[in-house]
């Protein structure tokens, strides 16, 4: 018996912090990751803890794992008022395959807040 391997698909994603900051990244699960990051644990990036609530504000499903790398690496390189633009698609990803009315927005996963 064998199994057929199925390629990943892969995200690059735009988070905005409860302070309005922007955090980028990459992966193959942003419903996951978003959960990673809020649980503040190991899993999750060290410059998102203690940064309050996240929320999701763009997706795009890049078409290889190389792209949503490549594509990362340069919008963190990006000041925040390119990345608005980016967010409220007055502007494209470079050299991306789709236009942002092509990319996927995942709408805003709110933390819940503990009750003491």
């Amino acid at each position: 018996m064998t199994e057929e391997k199925t390629a990943a698909s892969w995200w690059l994603y735009l988070l905005r912090t409860g302070s309005g900051s922007l955090y980028c990244g990459v992966s193959t699960d942003v419903s996951r990751r978003l959960q990673e990051h809020q649980a503040g644990g190991l899993k999750g990036a060290k410059a998102l803890r203690g940064k309050g609530e996240l929320v999701v504000v763009f997706t795009y499903l890049a078409d290889s794992k190389r792209e949503a790398m490549q594509l990362e690496w340069q919008v963190k390189r990006w000041p925040k008022v390119r990345k608005e633009a980016l967010i409220r698609g007055e502007i494209a990803l470079p050299n991306a395959e789709k236009t942002p009315e092509q990319s996927i927005v995942i709408f805003p996963v709110r933390k819940k807040s503990k009750k003491p």
